[in-house]
């Protein structure tokens, strides 16, 4: 019992670094346009965060707990290997200044854990595959619908005056931070529910068949939005100045963008990336300018961070469970 408290508490940790690493998704554009001074952005986001579980369903807690490695061979070995390889990519990604996912990270440790405490066999390739095709999609619909979003918005402000737009843009960017913010903690708050329910599992104090309970529900959005809290402003720079320049307007159809995709990820259980997300909805605005708006060579550097997420922490994962395998 105090082993599954002491991988509970992991767990929960990895939930606030999460929220940590993650907060520039939510407030990078907001903060970037001076809509909002941080720490209001951060308030704001964090209450989003917390709220989420009142907007969406547990599918993606359900593919996290069961979608992506056999359950039957989880072990709280496996699960604190996955966790731990998870945290360990998310504070060297966020030490570097790179965007990286919580959420692909999470994966990979517990491909790379359950590999090595398995074999192969212990993967379920039709989950993995799934969703390492929307690291690729996530990213693109956002930039597909912030493009459209903005060009139909430029047509509509193309007689208003420059403050005019300014003005309401600076208000609706309210809403749309709000709303991008509650797919941020709806889809990630659950990726950690997924884990603690498998663990609860795995020790015989819950069956496939339980619910998740409501307290594993509210600690975890409980802890990703006091890690929103604290911010992450290094990566705050990339996503928000780095990649292209960004007024109100802009930052309200990135932000829809973002968050129409993260709306539909979670109603169909899927888990995504909202780093990923939220960086192409960023690139879809700033090409509707000019292809060169865009900051290619920044986002290259994004890219190769996404791209090497999965197998590092898979080896992270692997590394970390046959060194607990000895000594305990």
């Amino acid at each position: 019992m105090t082993y599954l408290i002491i991988v509970v508490s992991i767990v929960l940790i990895f939930d606030f670094i999460n929220g940590f690493h993650d907060s520039a998704n939510s407030i990078a554009t907001v903060v970037s346009t001076k809509v909002l001074s941080p720490f209001a952005a951060v308030v704001l986001a964090a209450t989003f965060n917390f709220v989420a579980f009142l907007a969406f369903p547990l599918r993606v807690a359900t593919t996290i707990g069961k979608g992506v490695i056999d359950p039957d061979i989880v072990t709280l070995n496996l699960i604190v290997s996955a966790v731990m390889a998870a945290i360990f990519w998310n504070l060297i990604t966020w030490w570097l200044g790179l965007p990286s996912s919580s959420s692909h990270t999470l994966v990979g440790g517990l491909v790379g854990s359950a590999v090595a405490s398995n074999g192969f066999g212990s993967v379920i390739y039709g989950g993995l595959i799934k969703i390492g095709v929307f690291i690729v999609i996530a990213p693109l619909l956002g930039m597909i619908m912030s493009y459209i979003i903005s060009v139909i918005v430029l047509h509509l402000v193309k007689n208003r005056t420059p403050f005019g737009v300014d003005h309401w843009f600076r208000r609706l960017q309210l809403i749309s931070a709000s709303a991008f913010s509650l797919g941020h903690g709806g889809n990630d708050a659950q990726k950690s529910m997924g884990i603690i329910w498998v663990a609860m599992i795995a020790t015989g104090h819950m069956t496939k068949d339980s619910e998740i309970g409501l307290w594993i529900v509210l600690s975890c959005h409980a802890a990703i939005a006091l890690g929103t809290l604290f911010g992450g402003w290094r990566i705050v720079k990339t996503m928000g100045q780095r990649i292209t320049k960004l007024k109100p307007f802009e930052g309200f159809c990135a932000e829809t963008a973002g968050a129409l995709t993260l709306f539909g990820a979670t109603h169909f259980g899927i888990p995504v990336s909202t780093t990923h997300t939220i960086t192409g909805s960023i690139m879809g605005v700033g090409a509707t300018k000019r292809i060169s708006a865009v900051k290619w060579g920044v986002t290259t550097k994004i890219f190769w961070a996404w791209i090497l997420t999965i197998p590092v922490s898979a080896v992270f994962g692997a590394a970390i469970f046959l060194f607990l395998r000895l000594f305990l």
